[in-house]
């Protein structure tokens, strides 16, 4: 397995989750455009001295993503924070 697919993964399961919960939205497309994105960034990593970049970017788009609002909408850290009660 790619080293990138762990954080991917983690990205769009986070992602899904928080439409889920946030938005009461089951939104299928996010899961398709995770499978696309770990796919290609596995694909990336085949390349001889890309494995890095590959990895460096699957953990740059899982913190962005836990902390953007996009649209307007609530980040993970957000929901959580809303959830936990802290």
């Amino acid at each position: 397995m790619a080293k990138s697919t762990g954080p991917m993964l983690l990205v769009t399961g986070v992602s899904f989750t928080n439409q889920w919960l946030g938005n009461d939205d089951l939104d299928l497309k996010i899961l398709v455009a995770g499978a696309v994105a770990t796919g290609g960034l596995a694909l990336i990593e085949k390349i001889p001295g890309a494995e890095p970049i590959a990895v460096g970017v699957a953990w740059i788009s899982f913190i962005t993503l836990m902390f953007t609002r996009i649209g307007g909408k609530p980040s993970p850290v957000d929901n959580l924070t809303k959830l936990t009660g802290l």
